[in-house]
Parts: structure tokens; C-alpha cells; sequence
């Protein structure tokens, strides 16, 4: 369920090279939540496992969408601080992303991201804060 608003903010601004050679897809965006989707295959470190690196673009991706949508067309945001727990490692299929907003604010808005494999189990907790940028 994505809403008419995030269809036009995904016109305007594009999903993102990085979201696209990550494989992420948006499922649902709705003020305070966001979904997303991103395969294991191709993103993958040495050892087979989904890259913990992957799980925090993931989760950056998600947390940037979802404060982009609060803050608006016009204003820019930025990811100020991000930090991820890896539970469980994930080596096949599609994990998804679930952003949850924690605070969205006029300047800071912050963001729990449970990340979990096609079993639903859970694999990864985040949380981003992301800034709002004044309009210049």
C-alpha cells in the first residue's frame, strides 16, 4: 500500500543508484512507517552471509524515504547517525525492512528499523536519525 504521495516524491527524486544495485523495493509508505524488500543474493560478504553493510543501507534507505516524506519536496535531509545489531544471519531469499518512525520533528526526525528473513525472524535492529535541512 503506497500512497499518492510517496508515488510523486519517488517520481521526483528517484529511488537512488545505490537502492537499485542493492535490489530495494519499496512495498509501503505511509507517514511513520515505511516497508522495504532487499534480496541476500548479490549482497552478500565472502563468507555468504547478507553483509551487515547491506542491512544498514537497508535500513538508511528506509529511515531517509519515511523523513523525506515528513519533511517534504523541498527540504533535503541527511543521515546524521546510524547504528545497527545483527541478530541472525540470513544466506537465501528476500529480507524486509520495517521502519517505524520514533520521532519525527521539524529538524530531526529518528527511525527503528527491524529487518527479518522470509522465516520472520528477526536478523537485524537499526535506528537512524536523519537531519532536516533548512531550505536555502
Amino acid at each position: 500500500m503506497i500512497n499518492e504521495e510517496f508515488l510523486k516524491f519517488y517520481k521526483e527524486r528517484g529511488s537512488g543508484a545505490l537502492d537499485q544495485k542493492m535490489g530495494i523495493v519499496i512495498t509501503e509508505a505511509a507517514e511513520g512507517r515505511i516497508v522495504g524488500t532487499m534480496p541476500v543474493d548479490g549482497n552478500t560478504q565472502p563468507m555468504g552471509l547478507l553483509h551487515g553493510g547491506a542491512n544498514v543501507v537497508l535500513a538508511e534507505s528506509l529511515g531517509s524515504i519515511g523523513t523525506s516524506l515528513h519533511a517534504g519536496p523541498t527540504r533535503k535531509i541527511v543521515g546524521v547517525d546510524i547504528n545497527a545489531t545483527h541478530h541472525k544471519s540470513a544466506t537465501t531469499g528476500l529480507v524486509t525492512g520495517v521502519a517505524t518512525a520514533i520521532s519525527l520533528g521539524k529538524t530531526l526526525c529518528s527511525w527503528e528499523i527491524i529487518i527479518t528473513n522470509e522465516e520472520g525472524q528477526r536478523t537485524c535492529t537499526a535506528r537512524i536519525t536523519c537531519l532536516i535541512l533548512a531550505e536555502r
